[in-house]
């Protein structure tokens, strides 16, 4: 339990700390047009430690928008282009045989990056796929008999393509599971759309990103984050919020149980909590208020609720379905 004083003292910090938040979103504005909510969301997993997964369709600047964030900071980069021909040796590495010493030799492979950048990551297969498990859990690989530790810090930042398009490949609950945040990217807006038009249709020499923050910066603000207060009432609410998607019958809604069916495991609370510290930290406060619960839970539970034949039928949402657990769920 944390004094008054220490709360005080971490709000200090965070407000103080926050400024260099607010350069990198700066930076990255000067190549991208609009999109806030998108970048607030990858800082959001940048500070929490967590994988993000954004779905759209092509054209959104979504790899865009990931490789101008990483280019602001001073981090190892690597972009992956997900294929169906991709193998798993191409994305961890693999053991090279050596003529002039008669051995073998490891090759690692892009994913030993500080980010890295799954484009179009639903175009392979399911043994691709399985390759990114182990990194994106234990934050290592292991290439024949020897696990190899992955930098810190490790985030995988993944786009991928709605399914209704062809040739992709729906991922696996398993790995979906392991993405802190799934944001679905939107268009942009009149205005915005134009803006985009003005800046790629005229003759300018395109903005070169400059490195506004540094690894250790980062790490510093991980740290701080995990540390931003957090009331047991608020830990209650998002308890309930992770079991109403489970048992929607015990919070007065016995209709939703016929659409849901399976909801958020103990992995979909840690990230609520972990979401919810870093939406405080972008706001500069040192506590978390329900508000950040609510901004930050579709993107935390969409990709976590499974729907019955039932509710595609009838053409329910995990959206919806999220937006009436917030309105029942008693808010402290």
């Amino acid at each position: 339990m944390q004094s008054a004083e220490e709360i005080v003292r971490i709000n200090e910090q965070v407000a103080s700390k926050a400024q260099f938040i607010k350069k990198i979103k700066e930076e990255v504005a000067h190549k991208i047009i609009g999109q806030s909510y998108m970048i607030d969301r990858l800082l959001i997993g940048l500070l929490s430690n967590g994988h993000v997964l954004l779905e759209g369709v092509p054209g959104l600047a979504k790899t865009l928008t990931i490789k101008s964030l990483a280019d602001v900071i001073n981090a190892k980069f690597s972009r992956i282009q997900f294929t169906p021909d991709l193998l798993p040796a191409d994305l961890i590495g693999t053991m090279i045989y050596h003529q002039q010493t008669n051995d073998f030799r490891v090759r690692k492979g892009p994913i030993f990056a500080n980010f890295i950048l799954a484009d179009e990551i639903n175009r392979a297969p399911a043994k691709v796929q399985s390759a990114l498990l182990e990194a994106m859990q234990e934050k290592q690989v292991t290439i024949s008999e020897t696990s190899y530790p992955l930098d810190d810090p490790f985030l995988v930042l993944a786009t991928q393509n709605p399914l209704e398009q062809e040739g992709t490949y729906p991922l696996p609950e398993a790995q979906l599971d392991r993405f802190m945040l799934k944001v679905v990217v939107g268009y942009p807006s009149k205005a915005e759309e134009q803006e985009i038009i003005k800046h790629q249709v005229q003759d300018i020499e395109p903005h070169v990103a400059n490195h506004v923050a540094e690894i250790s910066e980062i790490r510093e603000a991980r740290d701080l984050t995990r540390r931003i207060y957090m009331d047991e009432k608020i830990e209650k609410y998002i308890v309930d919020i992770v079991f109403a998607t489970r048992y929607p019958e015990q919070y007065g809604m016995p209709r939703m149980k016929d659409f849901i069916s399976y909801g958020g495991s103990p992995r979909a609370s840690i990230n609520l909590a972990l979401a919810g510290k870093a939406h405080a930290f972008l706001e500069g406060r040192g506590y978390v208020i329900p508000d950040d619960i609510k901004s930050i839970a579709k993107d935390v539970l969409r990709h976590r609720i499974g729907l019955t034949y039932e509710a595609e039928a009838e053409n329910i949402t995990t959206e919806q379905i999220i937006d009436e657990l917030i309105k029942v769920v008693p808010v402290p």
